[in-house]
């Protein structure tokens, strides 16, 4: 294992960030606090409580999954996009760097970012509103593997990119509508029954529901069942990097 390889593109990513940190880090906060405000303060003060929690405490795992999905796979497209643009993946694929020593080069950067931010995020909502951790061990399990799962998906869809609209599209038509719909803002208890049924069919829900339980005790589904998508997640995105890899798919053309 190379390990100067992967500690070389993990320092460059993380730079990157820290050169663009109003965009990486302090805007996804200042967008999730606007939601505290309007959700949290505004609206959840005229609301009755969810599950016996508050229902701006409710709110808050929800919304910071919802920034760590769209933020890990925004982090590890545009990372792994920009070689391909500039054309320097041609150097990287040639340097005597295995494909595993890449992949965690780049995942792990943007999977720090995300972690990064989500808790930072988690320190923000303090400020709005009052909440507790029941299980932090399981909070920072599911926050992980979210983060790690959705840079993979990220990853992937850099390399899939032949354009910037295109690192933009998925998140924006497909990642966000499932966040919303995945339960963020409400328990999936108060859907009619059809829709409910609907709703699992939505990883997000899964992972959304994981991690709220985390926090206090509640959940729609089991948190085995939640562990087990995020980790299926993984495997399948784990799958897809090592086909693309093994058939250089978009990297040699």
């Amino acid at each position: 294992m190379n390990f100067y390889a992967i500690r070389s593109i993990y320092m460059f990513e993380m730079a990157r960030t820290w050169r663009t940190l109003m965009q990486s880090i302090a805007s996804p906060v200042i967008s999730t606090s606007l939601y505290f405000v309007v959700f949290g303060a505004a609206i959840g003060s005229r609301m009755v409580q969810v599950d016996g929690v508050p229902y701006g405490a409710f709110i808050v795992p929800g919304l910071i999954m919802m920034s760590l999905m769209t933020q890990s796979v925004a982090n590890a497209s545009f990372g792994i996009y920009m070689p391909k643009f500039s054309g320097t993946i041609y150097e990287i694929l040639s340097a005597p760097i295995s494909a595993t020593e890449i992949v965690l080069g780049y995942v792990g950067a943007a999977a720090s970012k995300s972690v990064i931010l989500g808790l930072l995020i988690l320190l923000t909502a303090r400020l709005f509103v009052p909440f507790e951790i029941v299980h932090p061990v399981w909070m920072l399990l599911f926050l992980v593997l979210t983060s790690v799962a959705f840079s993979m998906l990220g990853f992937i869809i850099g390399i899939w990119a032949d354009g910037f609209e295109k690192i933009q599209i998925v998140p924006m038509l497909i990642i966000t509508p499932l966040s919303f719909l995945g339960g963020s803002f409400y328990s999936l208890s108060m859907l009619p029954p059809f829709w409910q049924k609907v709703a699992l069919f939505n990883p997000v829900v899964y992972l959304i529901s994981g991690f709220r339980w985390s926090f206090y005790g509640v959940s729609d589904v089991s948190v085995a069942l939640s562990a087990a998508v995020a980790i299926a997640l993984l495997a399948v995105c784990m799958g897809l990097i090592w086909w693309i890899f093994k058939t250089g798919y978009r990297l040699r053309a």
